[in-house]
């Protein structure tokens, strides 16, 4: 890598600025070539300013997911069948959100020409731009306004995510992929905990449960943002017209099967996952039968032992894939464990049994995240255009993070009547093991 020319051996590229934009946080570091996979590492400090934005952004965002837009629910109805029904419709919009800008904000990073780089824009201004979109949520006073704050907030966290993954897409040498996987996966999980536990301790303040959040993530993801050093376009290499804009949510999994088969994979995974974690506090209340403080402290500290669990497991799992070279077996195995945890929550009458439930499905969660974003980014199709194809993949992280408040509320609601949680966790189990089965069809990767 180089900051002031393209490395031997490529022609200078006149959409290019050659001098780019430096890092303004932490020691000068090479800009990376556009396109072109770097051939040095990364220091660990840079490492230390992913895992902090991956935190900081699951921070802000999946608490509401997972815990405080249940409890907003609560506090605007009494039954159980209401609260999941408006906890359903306030989720629902975020998959529109999920779908459009995720991929839109891996297209239009690909190719903002800002003096500031291509990332570092959008990285900003979408968290920035989510924290309002919860402020929003935090005062609402029906499921209406909840709906719309959560389609903007996942807009803008969309964008910005979208902006962040690409940008470790740009940043890192291939040999640097399965520990950062691992870190940022870890980095996914301690934000979930730390979600939760802020959950239960701000239950009762509804502007603080959003906001504190909101301000933590804002700040570590722009600690981040201003530790890159940026490649800067001058110009627009590809023209933006209808068609581009089309094929912004499409990368063609026919030419590109195996990072089809990863995205289904991922998908599958995180419907299972979200099936049972936006209901995770109506589970504790209606079939374990405890009160909300009491259910939100138990939650709390289910997390903590999920991701002490999952950190343990990430740090092992990354370290096994880079020893043997073998990353889609891991994650398949790491699937399939994780609907078994899943479907184990049925037959937990106690908290102690909820407890090893959530041990389960972390060691799984922990083993798949450590290695899968390692495995996609050795399918990516297009490393120029890396953040229009992480785009489209991070639809698979997003879209059933959103799904699954409308699936889950239809299944608890419908076919559950507000308290059977049967319906929703088998569907859960059934969404794991189509995942293991499709990721071991991957070909490209051992």
């Amino acid at each position: 890598m180089t900051s002031t020319r393209p490395e031997t051996g490529f022609p200078p590229d006149p959409t290019i600025d050659l001098q780019g934009s430096p890092n303004l946080i932490g020691p000068r570091l090479p800009i990376p070539h556009l396109g072109i996979t770097p051939d040095a590492k990364r220091p660990a400090w840079f490492i230390g300013g992913v895992f902090l934005a991956q935190f900081g952004l699951f921070v802000a965002l999946l608490g509401p997911a997972t815990v405080s837009i249940a409890l907003k629910a609560q506090t605007l109805a009494s039954s159980p069948a209401e609260q999941a029904a408006i906890t359903a419709l306030a989720l629902s919009p975020g998959a529109i959100a999920a779908v459009i800008f995720n991929a839109l904000g891996g297209r239009i990073s690909d190719r903002t020409t800002s003096r500031f780089g291509r990332r570092r824009p959008w990285i900003i201004g979408g968290i920035v731009a989510m924290s309002l979109a919860l402020l929003l949520i935090a005062t609402a006073t029906g499921p209406l306004t909840m709906g719309i704050g959560w389609f903007l907030a996942q807009a803008c966290a969309n964008m910005a995510f979208a902006a962040f993954l690409a940008s470790v897409s740009d940043q890192l040498p291939s040999e640097q992929y399965g520990k950062t996987s691992g870190i940022i996966g870890i980095a996914q999980n301690v934000g979930i905990m730390v979600a939760t536990w802020l959950a239960a301790f701000l239950e009762s303040n509804m502007l603080l449960l959003f906001m504190v959040p909101a301000v933590l993530g804002a700040v570590l993801m722009a600690v981040y943002a201003l530790m890159l050093p940026e490649p800067v376009l001058k110009e627009n290499r590809h023209p933006f017209n209808l068609r581009e804009l089309i094929s912004t949510f499409w990368t063609n999994p026919i030419r590109f099967p195996d990072f089809g088969l990863a995205w289904w994979g991922r998908f599958l995974i995180i419907l299972a996952s979200y099936l049972f974690v936006v209901f995770r506090v109506q589970y504790m209340t209606d079939h374990l039968g405890l009160p909300t403080a009491e259910a939100t402290k138990a939650v709390a500290t289910g997390v903590t032992i999920y991701t002490i669990v999952s950190m343990f497991a990430s740090f092992f799992a990354g370290w096994l894939s880079d020893r043997i070279g073998k990353r889609k077996v891991i994650v398949a195995g790491a699937i399939l464990v994780f609907g078994i945890g899943t479907y184990m929550l049925l037959h937990a009458d106690t908290v102690t049994a909820f407890y090893l439930c959530e041990a389960v499905m972390g060691l799984a969660y922990g083993a798949y995240v450590a290695v899968d974003l390692a495995l996609v980014l050795d399918v990516l199709p297009d490393r120029e255009n890396a953040g229009k194809d992480l785009g489209v993949f991070n639809m698979a992280n997003a879209l059933p993070q959103s799904l699954a408040g409308g699936l889950g509320g239809f299944l608890l609601a419908r076919i559950g009547g507000g308290t059977d949680f049967t319906a929703l966790l088998v569907a859960a189990l059934v969404s794991a093991v189509i995942g293991a089965v499709i990721t071991m069809l991957i070909r490209g990767v051992k």
